[in-house]
């Protein structure tokens, strides 16, 4: 014999302790827990201590009271409390346009006395159902704020005092009102999608999701499924109904960072798209509309890609209304102390370090290096730093920067070079202890026991 699962929390109000307790009786098989009371005075106090589902509530209370204003009241009391909550009013034959009026107040449904128990059943399970429904929707969108509030957050800040990025942050003033497609060109780690995500921030579409999509690491296999969606059994992992990137940018923006690394068969599909404004998931025949605001980013040139035949001429007419160049940090050298400065406050909280300042020799070397990586290797090296920094100063020694790599110069230090001067200089200052050593550097005393027979340390 199947036992029936209950669920479900169902509060019972009526001064009929008779009725309280053929109710009580008859639901207690189909709700998870039934609780009564023959006076509303404890209504408060039993919503506020306990997780009820559904409130089944009587319209009257006093005897020779028939007007229904005191149910009316509780419901009131019980929706200012908690507006999830499902009420269900109970109420004699002359209540019905009260009860009525009730459902406009937000009450689920009503149930005449005297009652039919498969009618009641049916009522109140719907209004369970009601119940749990709404409480889905309602953290989907709770979720989906916190994502747009997560994705949107103003936690980044775009610095620099140099002439070329006060123009910059002029045009992107400019721009950042209108719905016109983007293009951001620049070096790796110049900052593209930071200048994207201030145009989303002063856009109109500020409080919408901006989608981002790396096209350099997406494959060819996932492109179609990734941006424009999929439906359940479409393909052999399509295991559920799946909403793409751009149907995600619904209302705001969709960056699609570094566009110049999408293949040439690609190319199409994605113009394809963005010309008509109509997405169909693979696996689908439904046409969806889409209302997006576009911005791309490339280190690539894309001209020269065009004259190679690897990029589309109309693709690039498509998404390049307006251009914004970032210069690259050799270029800014008014910007780099800042930044240096910026940085070092940063990871001086984040490490628990002392307020650490740059000596003028570290300033001077920071000008003169080239930045090969720009912004990004500056961060990363003012991060080093400050973890391997013992006194309250920053100096050149401190920053393992390549002493040649200055103007005219194309060569850098790898990562394995940095690495092994970083466990040099931690060796030396604990006097060959490989345990502090180990700790200071973050890793194993057996990784570095390897590393160090790595690099013939």
């Amino acid at each position: 014999m199947e036992v029936k699962s209950k669920e479900g929390r169902l509060l019972i109000v009526d001064d009929n302790k008779s009725v309280l307790n053929a109710l009580r009786l008859f639901l207690k098989f189909e709700f998870l827990d039934v609780i009564t009371l023959s006076s509303p005075n404890t209504l408060i106090h039993e919503i506020e201590n306990r997780d009820i589902d559904v409130v089944l509530l009587d319209m009257n209370f006093n005897a020779g009271e028939s007007s229904g204003n005191e149910g009316m009241y509780w419901l009131r009391e019980i929706k200012k409390l908690r507006k999830d909550i499902e009420v269900v009013m109970f109420t004699a034959y002359g209540d019905v346009e009260t009860a009525v009026k009730a459902t406009h107040e937000g009450a689920a449904d009503f149930i005449l006395k005297p009652w039919e128990n498969e009618k009641l059943l049916a009522t109140l399970k719907a209004s369970l159902k009601l119940r749990k429904s709404n409480l889905t929707v309602g953290k989907l969108v709770k979720r989906e704020q916190d994502l747009k509030t997560e994705m949107n957050r103003d936690d980044r800040m775009i610095i620099g005092v140099s002439p070329a990025m006060q123009n910059i942050l002029d045009l992107v003033k400019k721009v950042a009102r209108t719905d016109a497609n983007i293009m951001i060109t620049g070096e790796n780690g110049t900052g593209k999608e930071l200048i994207a995500k201030e145009i989303h921030r002063l856009s109109e579409r500020c409080s919408e999701l901006l989608v981002t999509v790396d096209l350099g690491s997406m494959s060819e296999s996932l492109f179609e499924s990734e941006m424009f969606g999929h439906t359940k059994g479409s393909f052999t992992d399509a295991h559920e109904d799946r909403t793409g990137k751009i149907m995600l940018a619904h209302k705001g923006t969709l960056l699609l960072d570094e566009i110049g690394n999408l293949p040439l068969q690609l190319q199409s599909k994605l113009l394809n798209v963005l010309q008509n404004r109509v997405v169909i998931p693979v696996g689908s025949n439904k046409e969806h509309p889409v209302d997006i605001r576009l911005i791309n980013t490339t280190n690539k040139n894309l001209l020269q890609m065009i004259r190679e035949q690897t990029f589309r001429q109309d693709l690039l007419y498509r998404i390049n209304t307006i251009q914004i160049e970032l210069p690259p940090l050799r270029q800014r050298i008014e910007d780099i102390e800042i930044l240096a400065n910026f940085f070092i406050g940063k990871y001086s909280i984040k490490y628990k370090k002392n307020c650490l300042k740059l000596q003028n020799r570290a300033i001077d070397l920071l000008q003169k290096y080239q930045w090969p990586g720009n912004i990004r290797e500056l961060q990363h090296t003012i991060e080093k730093a400050v973890i391997l920094c013992d006194g309250d100063c920053l100096s050149p020694e401190d920053l393992y920067l390549n002493q040649s790599h200055h103007v005219h110069t194309d060569e850098i230090l790898t990562l394995e070079e940095m690495e092994k001067q970083m466990i040099v200089k931690e060796m030396k200052k604990q006097s060959q202890s490989l345990s502090l050593a180990a700790r200071n550097l973050g890793i194993s005393r057996t990784t570095l026991y390897k590393k160090m027979k790595k690099y013939g340390i």
